[in-house]
């Protein structure tokens, strides 16, 4: 798979990680929801000629998701490699997104993979797997959301090279929004502006930011045809907020910019 545009780094995030992968070394991406963090760990999957095994945690996400199974098959019972293990085997990259949505429970098969053992232990099977040199684990994580119930424990963060991430800045943004979606520069600048204005409001009327990932679907919807003030209120508006007159505090803020 090749990506279409290229990655516009932020900073040295790039070398980092090709410093990590040289020397074996798992990494954690810390940054807001839509920030770019997949989207980075893609480009750096396809510069370092890796398969890429991408796992979105969840509250269900179990241990046997991850390592693997048995199956019932025509032939019998058969073991099935989970993406953990397949990217293991074959020295793959492996994507826990929004690690912290797991079960704790679910989390510490990653640490034997994590340290200087670099083993995964398959106890249905009595495996002992040892990673392949090209095996890298990376997992992810919004900050944003961390509490008591949901925040990843020392013991893992530790384990970890981490890389912080946030929305860019405004110049950024606005080629990002043009290479991704072919908009004209103008618009993409008043995009960034209005984008900019919303985050102001978090954690004052919104829980969430406007991330650049909506920008990017609001340009494209633009770009397809749509009105800008239409697809401001489709694409930023509504997905921040159900609350009416929170709604409404955006669409005027939408107004001044279209």
């Amino acid at each position: 798979m090749t990506t279409q545009r290229p990655y516009l780094p932020q900073h040295n995030e790039i070398e980092l990680f090709q410093c990590a992968a040289d020397n074996r070394l798992p990494v954690l991406l810390k940054g807001p929801t839509g920030c770019g963090k997949t989207r980075f760990v893609q480009h750096m999957a396809e510069q370092l000629g890796r398969k890429l095994y991408t796992i979105a945690c969840h509250d269900d996400l179990t241990a046997a998701d991850l390592v693997g199974r048995h199956l019932i098959g025509a032939d019998g019972t058969y073991w099935q490699d989970g993406p953990l293990t397949r990217a293991v085997r074959e020295g793959a990259i492996c994507y826990l997104d929004e690690v912290v949505e797991a079960r704790k429970d679910t989390t510490v098969v990653l640490h034997p993979l994590s340290d200087h053992r670099r083993e995964l232990p398959i106890e249905r099977t009595g495996e002992l797997l040892q990673a392949h040199p090209d095996f890298m684990l990376v997992i992810s994580y919004n900050p944003g959301y961390q509490n008591m119930m949901k925040g990843l424990k020392p013991s893992t963060r530790q384990r970890f090279v981490a890389l912080s991430f946030d929305y860019p800045d405004a110049e950024h943004e606005v080629v990002i929004l043009c290479q991704e979606s072919g908009i004209d520069k103008q618009t993409a600048g008043q995009l960034v502006a209005l984008g900019q204005d919303l985050r102001r409001l978090k954690d004052q009327d919104l829980e969430e930011a406007a991330s650049t990932r909506l920008l990017i679907y609001c340009a494209l919807m633009i770009k397809g045809g749509t009105p800008a003030a239409q697809a401001c209120r489709s694409c930023l508006a509504e997905p921040l907020s159900d609350d009416s007159e929170t709604l409404a505090a955006i669409d005027r803020l939408i107004s001044s910019y279209f």
